[in-house]
């Protein structure tokens, strides 16, 4: 992707619980929940995770959970970043967003749809059909109610089993 990328959020997250759990009310006692085997290489995401963010908006508290749904072939995402009111942002903010990742045959990708609070819609593709040294990166393949040619990424490094980093970084046309 060419053009400048602008940060608009990063996350250190830590997982909650030791075990894998899923983030419904019902919690799963296996380490590996029922996923279809294309999307396999993402278990590592299963479970409630929670830590701390930095961008724009200024710092804030996040909260994430990713949960096999549909008989596993798809994986729902939920996220919630609360901005305390700070210098950055005195009236601070919540974001949210929900998001389906799947696996598309075809072009043996993954897709991420990702519907925000703010009304925007985000598909995202990944580059590589896994992880490559413990990162993933996934890019905007289309972005709705938006300016056109407003370009996406999203990055994920794990730094081990109970930690990983998002960036998510947003280009101008």
């Amino acid at each position: 992707m060419s053009g400048t990328l602008l940060s608009r959020r990063g996350a250190v997250l830590t997982l909650v619980a030791a075990t894998a759990a899923c983030a419904t009310p019902v919690t799963v006692e296996s380490a590996s929940p029922v996923m279809a085997e294309a999307l396999q290489p993402l278990v590592r995401f299963i479970g409630s995770w929670r830590g701390r963010g930095s961008g724009e908006p200024g710092d804030s508290q996040v909260e994430r959970s990713y949960t096999p749904v549909l008989g596993g072939r798809f994986i729902e995402a939920r996220n919630r970043s609360v901005y305390a009111p700070q210098q950055k942002n005195p009236t601070g903010e919540t974001h949210e967003d929900v998001g389906y990742i799947s696996f598309d045959r075809a072009r043996r990708r993954f897709v991420f749809r990702q519907f925000h609070v703010e009304g925007f819609v985000n598909q995202f593709v990944s580059t590589t059909a896994a992880f490559d040294r413990d990162e993933l990166v996934m890019e905007s393949e289309a972005i709705e109610n938006i300016g056109p040619g407003w370009r996406a990424r999203e990055t994920y490094r794990f730094a081990g089993a109970d930690a990983f980093e998002e960036i998510f970084e947003l280009a101008e046309p």
